[in-house]
Protein backbone atom coordinates (compact mmCIF):
# COMPACT_ATOMS: atom_id res chain seq x y z
CA UNK A 1 0.00 0.00 0.00
CA UNK A 2 1.52 3.30 -1.11
CA UNK A 3 -0.08 5.52 1.69
CA UNK A 4 1.88 8.64 0.60
CA UNK A 5 -0.76 8.17 -2.84
CA UNK A 6 -3.98 6.72 -0.71
CA UNK A 7 -3.88 10.11 1.28
CA UNK A 8 -3.47 12.07 -1.46
CA UNK A 9 -5.99 10.68 -3.86
CA UNK A 10 -8.63 10.32 -0.68
CA UNK A 11 -7.80 14.18 0.33
CA UNK A 12 -8.38 15.48 -3.16
CA UNK A 13 -11.64 13.57 -2.76
CA UNK A 14 -12.86 15.22 0.26
CA UNK A 15 -11.38 18.36 -1.25
CA UNK A 16 -14.26 17.75 -4.33
CA UNK A 17 -16.96 16.97 -1.98
CA UNK A 18 -16.13 19.91 -0.11
CA UNK A 19 -16.27 21.95 -2.79
CA UNK A 20 -19.72 20.76 -4.17
CA UNK A 21 -21.09 21.47 -0.30
CA UNK A 22 -19.55 25.05 0.05
CA UNK A 23 -21.53 25.64 -3.60
CA UNK A 24 -24.30 24.23 -2.73
CA UNK A 25 -24.64 26.39 0.56
CA UNK A 26 -23.73 29.27 -1.16
CA UNK A 27 -26.28 28.72 -4.05
CA UNK A 28 -29.17 28.19 -1.28
CA UNK A 29 -28.08 30.63 0.73
CA UNK A 30 -28.53 27.75 3.62
CA UNK A 31 -25.14 27.56 5.60
CA UNK A 32 -26.31 25.33 8.50
CA UNK A 33 -23.76 23.01 7.21
CA UNK A 34 -20.61 25.59 7.36
CA UNK A 35 -19.14 23.05 10.27
CA UNK A 36 -19.45 19.66 8.44
CA UNK A 37 -18.37 22.22 5.07
CA UNK A 38 -15.28 23.13 7.77
CA UNK A 39 -14.56 19.79 8.81
CA UNK A 40 -14.24 18.28 5.61
CA UNK A 41 -12.08 20.55 4.32
CA UNK A 42 -9.70 20.07 7.17
CA UNK A 43 -9.89 16.89 8.31
CA UNK A 44 -10.45 15.43 4.96
CA UNK A 45 -8.27 17.80 2.59
CA UNK A 46 -6.15 19.55 4.25
CA UNK A 47 -4.73 17.22 7.17
CA UNK A 48 -4.82 14.13 4.27
CA UNK A 49 -2.81 16.34 2.37
CA UNK A 50 -0.13 16.99 4.55
CA UNK A 51 -0.31 13.84 6.14
CA UNK A 52 0.44 12.32 2.34
CA UNK A 53 3.13 14.79 1.86
CA UNK A 54 4.80 13.72 4.79
CA UNK A 55 4.89 10.29 3.69
CA UNK A 56 6.03 11.61 0.48
CA UNK A 57 9.14 13.40 2.22
CA UNK A 58 10.15 10.98 4.66
CA UNK A 59 9.67 7.63 2.95
CA UNK A 60 10.60 5.66 6.09
CA UNK A 61 7.40 6.72 7.68
CA UNK A 62 5.65 4.41 5.68
CA UNK A 63 7.96 1.10 7.50
CA UNK A 64 6.01 -0.83 10.09
CA UNK A 65 2.75 -0.99 11.37
CA UNK A 66 2.70 2.92 12.85
CA UNK A 67 1.54 4.03 9.43
CA UNK A 68 -0.58 1.61 8.33
CA UNK A 69 -2.26 2.35 11.67
CA UNK A 70 -2.53 6.06 11.34
CA UNK A 71 -3.75 5.63 7.76
CA UNK A 72 -6.90 3.46 9.31
CA UNK A 73 -7.76 5.25 12.07
CA UNK A 74 -7.77 8.52 10.16
CA UNK A 75 -9.91 7.36 7.38
CA UNK A 76 -12.44 5.66 9.57
CA UNK A 77 -12.11 8.94 12.37
CA UNK A 78 -12.79 11.63 9.50
CA UNK A 79 -15.66 9.84 7.97
CA UNK A 80 -17.56 8.48 10.97
CA UNK A 81 -17.09 12.16 12.37
CA UNK A 82 -18.27 13.70 9.39
CA UNK A 83 -21.47 11.36 8.44
CA UNK A 84 -21.97 11.84 12.37
CA UNK A 85 -22.14 15.81 12.44
CA UNK A 86 -23.90 16.11 9.56
CA UNK A 87 -27.15 13.75 11.08
CA UNK A 88 -26.67 16.05 13.91
CA UNK A 89 -26.59 19.31 12.26
CA UNK A 90 -29.31 17.85 9.12
CA UNK A 91 -31.61 17.22 12.66
CA UNK A 92 -31.70 13.61 11.32
CA UNK A 93 -29.97 12.85 14.66
CA UNK A 94 -30.53 13.38 18.04
CA UNK A 95 -27.42 14.94 19.94
CA UNK A 96 -27.53 12.25 22.76
CA UNK A 97 -27.45 9.41 20.16
CA UNK A 98 -25.09 10.92 18.08
CA UNK A 99 -22.19 12.81 20.62
CA UNK A 100 -21.10 9.57 21.39
CA UNK A 101 -20.01 8.46 18.45
CA UNK A 102 -18.71 12.16 17.79
CA UNK A 103 -16.21 11.66 20.51
CA UNK A 104 -15.34 8.16 19.96
CA UNK A 105 -14.49 9.15 16.01
CA UNK A 106 -12.87 12.33 17.07
CA UNK A 107 -10.63 9.85 19.48
CA UNK A 108 -9.52 7.55 16.79
CA UNK A 109 -8.30 10.79 15.02
CA UNK A 110 -6.21 11.70 17.60
CA UNK A 111 -5.12 8.69 17.87
CA UNK A 112 -4.08 8.35 14.53
CA UNK A 113 -2.27 11.75 14.95
CA UNK A 114 -0.43 10.42 17.82
CA UNK A 115 0.57 7.62 16.07
CA UNK A 116 2.08 9.98 13.11
CA UNK A 117 3.49 12.12 15.15
CA UNK A 118 5.57 9.33 17.34
CA UNK A 119 6.34 7.71 13.53
CA UNK A 120 7.64 11.06 12.53
CA UNK A 121 9.72 11.33 15.64
CA UNK A 122 10.99 8.13 14.44
CA UNK A 123 11.94 8.56 10.88
CA UNK A 124 12.78 11.91 10.58
CA UNK A 125 16.37 11.92 11.94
Amino acid sequence: MNLSRSFLLIGGLYLIVGMVLGSYMGGSGDHSLAPVHAHINLLGFTLMTLFGLSYRVFPALAEGWMGRAQFFLHQIGTLVALASLYLLLSGKAAEQAIGPVIGISEGLIILGAAIWLANLARAAR
